[in-house]
C-alpha cells in the first residue's frame, strides 16, 4: 500500500450495513508481509446464487481459471481472497495452491469444493504458499461477522491507498433489499471483462442466470469503462452473490433478468458498480486528477468507446493533465491513432466548458487562461465531437505522475 492517501479519495466512507446471509472474517497470514491483514473469507451459511465476469487476458491467473470452472454450478458457499501474491503464471504449483485452498475452505464451511470461489492479487510469477492461509480458514469460517465490510475491503488492498466500499438499496416487488460491494485496484487497471477485484453481495432472491445477465450488462459502462494505465490484469475478477435472505420478507424469486420487478434493482446495482469503478480510478497509482473522457458523434457507440479509450490511455494526454497543460493537440493525436472513422475538419474538442478546437483548428475564441483554469481542477472533463454519427461513450481515467513510476519501479522490493 502507498504511504499516503490519494488526494482524490472520498472525504467520507459509506456506512456499510449488514447483508443477511453472508459473514466475513480476515487474518494476517504473512503471504508477503508480516503483520498485515492479507486473507479475506466470505461465508454463505446457505447456498447463494453467484455470477461473475473475469479477465479476458490470455494469461489468466490460477484462481480465475478455478472460478470459471465453478461458475457454471451457480452456487456459492465460500469465497477466499488473498493479497500479496496473484498466483498468476505459476504453472502446476499455482493449480495445486488453488486446489489446497478450495479443499481447506470446503472443509471449514462444510460444502463442496465446487461451491468455493477464489481470488488472488499481488505479484505475478511468484509461487503462492497456500499452506500459510489454508490453516486459518477453519477459524475464519467460525469467526465471520455480518458487519465487517470495511475491514474486508482493507484486507484485499495492495497498492491501494484507501478501502473501496459502496452500498445501495432497492425494492423488488415491494420488498426492500440491500446491495453491498467492495473493490480493490490502483494499478494495472484496464479491466476487460485490474489487478482489479470486486465482490458484491445482495440479500435479494435472484436466480443465477438472471444474476449473471444483470452483471454482464452492468460491467460495460462501469468497470469496463475505466483505465489507469491501459494494462489489463491477469486477475480481474468481479463477482455478484445473491443470498436470497429477502425471501423471508416475502420477496418472490426472480428468474428472468428482463422481469420488470428488477428495474429498480438494476439501476441500484449499476450505480453501485459505477461508484466502485470510479473509486478505483480515483486511487490510480500516483493520481492527482480524475478525468472523464466523453466522445460523441462517432460512427457508433463501440467506435466512440475505442476513441475515448485511445484518449484516456494516451501517456501524452495523461501527462499533460498532470502538468495542468491544456494541450488539445494530444487529444487530436489520440483520436487520429484510434483506428476509428474520424475527419480532421469535423472535430470539436472541449476541456470542461471551454471549446478549444473546432472544424479542424484552434477555436477562434480560444482562451489559454480559461482552458488552464479547467486543468487546475481535481476533476476534469474532456469532450470530443467526431461529427460523423450518433455514437457516444464515456470512459474514466486519471493523470500520469512521477509517483506512478516510483510505485511500479520497485513494486517487487
Amino acid at each position: 500500500m502507498s504511504g499516503s492517501v490519494s488526494p482524490l479519495a472520498p472525504k467520507t466512507f459509506a456506512e456499510m450495513p449488514s447483508v443477511r446471509g453472508v459473514r466475513m472474517a480476515t487474518a494476517a497470514a504473512g503471504i508477503k508481509y508480516k503483520n498485515r491483514t492479507d486473507v479475506l473469507m466470505m461465508v454463505f451459511d446457505t447456498p447463494a446464487a453467484v455470477a461473475g465476469v473475469f479477465t479476458r487476458s490470455k494469461c489468466p491467473s490460477a484462481p480465475v481459471d478455478f472460478c470459471r470452472q465453478n461458475l457454471s454450478g451457480g452456487v456459492a458457499r465460500a469465497v477466499v481472497v488473498n493479497s500479496g501474491n496473484a498466483n498468476a503464471f505459476t504453472g502446476k504449483k499455482g493449480r495445486e495452491a488453488t486446489e489446497l485452498t478450495a479443499k481447506s475452505a470446503a472443509k471449514a464451511v462444510g460444502c463442496a469444493e465446487s461451491e468455493v470461489f477464489l481470488a488472488s492479487t499481488g505479484v505475478i510469477g511468484e509461487p503462492l504458499d497456500a499452506t500459510k492461509f489454508a490453516g486459518v480458514l477453519d477459524d475464519l469460517a467460525v469467526a465471520g461477522k455480518e458487519d465487517f465490510w470495511f475491514e474486508a475491503a482493507k484486507a484485499i488492498m495492495t497498492t491501494d491507498t484507501y478501502p473501496k466500499v459502496a452500498t445501495r438499496t432497492a425494492e423488488i416487488g415491494g420488498v426492500k433489499v440491500t446491495i453491498n460491494g467492495i473493490a480493490k485496484g490502483a494499478g494495472m487497471i484496464a479491466p476487460d471483462m485490474a489487478t482489479m477485484l470486486s465482490f458484491v453481495v445482495t440479500d435479494a432472491d435472484i436466480a443465477p442466470a438472471a444474476l449473471q445477465a444483470l452483471l454482464s450488462a452492468g460491467v460495460g459502462p462501469t468497470f469496463n469503462s475505466v483505465t489507469v494505465d491501459s494494462d489489463t490484469s491477469t486477475s480481474d475478477t468481479l463477482m455478484l452473490f445473491a443470498t436470497g435472505a429477502a425471501a423471508a420478507d416475502g420477496q418472490q424469486v426472480i428468474s428472468d433478468a428482463a422481469d420488470a420487478r428488477l428495474d429498480a434493482f438494476r439501476v441500484a446495482l449499476n450505480d453501485l458498480l459505477r461508484d466502485l469503478a470510479l473509486q478505483v480510478v480515483r486511487d490510480g497509482e500516483g493520481a492527482r486528477k480524475m478525468v472523464a473522457v466523453t466522445v460523441e458523434g462517432a460512427e457508433n457507440d463501440a467506435a466512440a468507446k475505442r476513441i475515448a479509450l485511445s484518449i484516456a490511455n494516451s501517456p501524452l494526454v495523461k501527462t499533460a493533465v498532470a502538468g495542468e497543460d491544456a494541450n488539445w493537440g494530444r487529444v487530436v493525436m489520440a483520436v487520429g491513432k484510434s483506428g476509428e472513422m474520424a475527419e480532421r475538419d469535423r472535430l470539436a474538442i472541449w476541456f470542461g466548458d471551454v471549446r478549444v478546437a473546432v472544424e479542424g483548428e484552434r477555436d477562434p475564441t480560444y482562451s489559454e487562461a480559461a482552458a488552464t483554469a479547467v486543468m487546475k481542477a481535481e476533476d476534469i472533463t474532456i469532450r470530443v465531437d467526431i461529427g460523423l454519427g450518433s455514437g457516444r461513450a464515456t470512459v474514466y481515467t486519471c493523470d500520469l505522475t512521477k509517483e506512478y513510476v516510483e510505485i511500479n519501479g520497485d513494486y517487487r522490493s
